[in-house]
């Protein structure tokens, strides 16, 4: 097969739908998300431009779940090159004092536990010449923020170190900010905000996509 590959972790909905249907046109998707019938529409509009997709509908906060992917990749295609990780949970926002356990386990979990399992997992895959990208949200340290900054701060902090790590050898990891977007993630931080001076997601894969693909 010499279609690239590109594995979308999050890609059910906003950031991560984007950029499935804006790399649909030069890669064969593999979609992984919790939400069946999301990945669905998602498939739908794919084959609806002429791309292609492989819907993984999976939680990736199970290691033993991550690990069936990655093999079943190997074993169908070999290898990846492109692993974008836009999955992310959003805890309510609270004061540090009042951060509940349920929403601090579910934001370690999902934002900082599922990353160093698939790291490990996926690098083979990316080997030397594959490229990763993380997303950046520099909330860490901000008022209400602890739970989701805390959490979205250790797996950047991951992936900085597995940037630098691979600079010499692949494969090349990359982290990107994209602009604020009218999200569900963004709308339960912002219930009130005017949405329609934000990015839309299509808009912002417009953006980013140059800066995933440069070599």
């Amino acid at each position: 097969m010499t279609e690239k590959l590109a594995l979308i972790t999050g890609a059910s909905r906003g950031l991560g739908a984007a950029l499935a249907e804006a790399l649909a046109p030069t890669h064969h998707i593999i979609a992984v998300a919790r939400t069946t019938g999301a990945l669905e529409e998602l498939d739908d509009r794919i084959k609806a431009s002429g791309g292609s997709a492989t819907l993984a509908p999976m939680d990736i906060t199970v290691p033993e779940a991550m690990a069936t992917l990655c093999r079943g990749i190997f074993d169908r295609w070999g290898k990846l090159d492109l692993w974008l990780h836009c999955a992310i949970h959003a805890a309510p926002l609270s004061p540090a004092h009042h951060v509940a356990a349920k929403d601090w386990k579910k934001s370690v979990d999902i934002n900082a536990s599922a990353p160093s399992v698939l790291i490990p997992y996926i690098a083979p895959l990316l080997g030397q010449s594959g490229r990763a990208v993380f997303f950046d949200d520099a909330r860490a340290g901000e008022k209400f923020f602890g739970a989701y900054g805390a959490t979205k701060s250790a797996q950047i902090a991951l992936a900085r170190s597995w940037q630098a790590e691979t600079a010499r050898t692949g494969p090349s990891v990359r982290l990107l900010t994209p602009p604020p977007m009218p999200t569900a993630l963004r709308a339960r931080f912002f219930p009130g905000e005017n949405r329609d001076a934000l990015t839309s997601p299509t808009e912002a894969a417009a953006e980013l996509l140059p800066q995933i693909l440069a070599d």
